[in-house]
């Protein structure tokens, strides 16, 4: 079996999807990786890395699609979605985040008609054995260092407490709303920067880990229940809910010196929880970072992939903030890739088992029909837009595989 790196193509992407230790579990494992050359170099692992681990390194990232039975990537599809696909082969495996609530139905029909099996790792199940592939967490927890940095560079004031000859500064005042693997690890940055530090997060549950990292847990007089899934993700809640809340918040956010926003739900724009009458009451020089940017933001004037000020008050609206630190990013996707790569490898083949709960959550499209997962459940049509139980009798070829937010 072939395995492909053929490189991004998104103009903010500097990860890769495998790096070369990564390359070398698999060729240890007889199999081939083929790597577009120039691949790595975003991340600073250079062609010669990938040969010295016995990576074939190819000229153009086309002759990776003609290679290989499965291709790599970090964003494959939505992030092109503009753009002609890529010349993925009749048959093959892409596995990558892939955005598939930002998809196309054009798309989903191609890749049907192609009989492409494509795996989001967005979709990946939050179950124990899961863990180790879970994709979002790794970049989230970077997302979340990376805001707290980004804030701390930007604020006019230190963040920790100073006690000097020349009088004392007090620690910078950080709110962080989100307690999902962004917010905490913003909270826990802030904290080791010596800022003072609360946390808010719609379930209530979390108050134990947002404390647990010395932070103070803000709670809002405010009705939650129904407010999260059997996975923990924050669901969608009423207009009437989000107003409420704002007018909660509205008594902490101008107290902040620096507000990183994380609150995001799956599948749905964000929930805008920062009213611009919030940010009008915060001081000159003050910073927001809303991480949740990419899907409308938490904000509202936030603006995604721009930087605006707002009354005197700075606000990020970044985009993909893993990609600033593409090496430590690409080490960390990389191993969550191969840990999906050795958990569906038998025999040195990939085995797309739908009775498996792994699968059966990422697979969009599989042996010429759309599944949309995180949609359904998992029924799906063909690519001519027949059911799937349509016909008992149908052609072997043209039946599925046997079985089965915050930031």
């Amino acid at each position: 079996m072939i395995v492909g790196v053929p490189g991004e193509t998104a103009a903010d992407e500097t990860r890769v999807a495998l790096t070369p230790p990564v390359a070398e579990k698999l060729t240890g494992r007889e199999l081939e990786v083929c790597v577009a050359s120039g691949a790595g170099e975003g991340s600073d692992w250079a062609d010669a890395d990938y040969r010295d681990v016995g990576c074939d390194v190819v000229d153009d990232r086309e002759t990776v699609f003609e290679r290989a039975d499965v291709i790599c990537r970090v964003r494959g599809l939505a992030a092109n979605d503009e753009e002609p696909m890529d010349p993925y082969a009749d048959g093959q495996v892409v596995i990558g985040t892939l955005g598939p609530y930002d998809l196309a139905d054009r798309t989903y029909d191609e890749l049907a008609t192609r009989r492409v099996s494509a795996l989001a790792l967005e979709l990946m199940p939050r179950i124990s054995r899961a863990q180790s592939m879970d994709v979002l967490s790794s970049m989230a927890s970077i997302g979340g260092y990376k805001a707290t940095l980004l804030a701390a560079e930007q604020l006019p004031k230190l963040f920790p407490l100073e006690m000097t000859a020349a009088g004392t500064v007090r620690p910078a005042e950080v709110f962080v709303i989100g307690a999902g693997v962004a917010g905490l690890k913003a909270i826990a940055t802030a904290e080791r920067l010596g800022a003072s530090v609360k946390g808010y997060d719609i379930r209530l549950e979390v108050k134990q880990e947002v404390e647990s990292l010395g932070a103070d847990f803000v709670e809002l007089d405010l009705e939650t229940e129904g407010s999260g899934d059997d996975e923990g993700y924050a669901v969608e809640m009423g207009e009437e809910f989000y107003e409420q809340q704002r007018k909660e918040l509205g008594r902490v956010v101008p107290e902040s010196d620096v507000v990183i926003t994380t609150a995001a739900i799956p599948g749905a724009p964000a929930p805008e929880l920062v009213s611009t009458e919030m940010i009008e009451g915060m001081d000159d020089g003050l910073v927001i970072v809303d991480l949740s940017a990419p899907t409308g933001g938490n904000c509202e004037p936030t603006v995604a992939g721009e930087t605006v000020e707002h009354d005197g008050v700075t606000i990020f609206g970044p985009t993909n903030l893993p990609a600033t630190v593409a090496h430590t990013a690409s080490q960390l996707f990389a191993n969550n890739l191969y840990n999906l790569l050795d958990h569906l490898l038998e025999d040195g083949e990939l085995v797309l088992d739908t009775d498996d709960e792994i699968v059966d959550s990422t697979l969009l499209t599989h042996d010429g029909r759309i599944r949309r997962p995180h949609e359904d459940d998992g029924g799906g049509t063909a690519a001519n837009g027949e059911d799937e139980d349509a016909d008992a009798d149908a052609d072997a070829d043209d039946e599925p595989a046997e079985g089965a937010a915050d930031a």
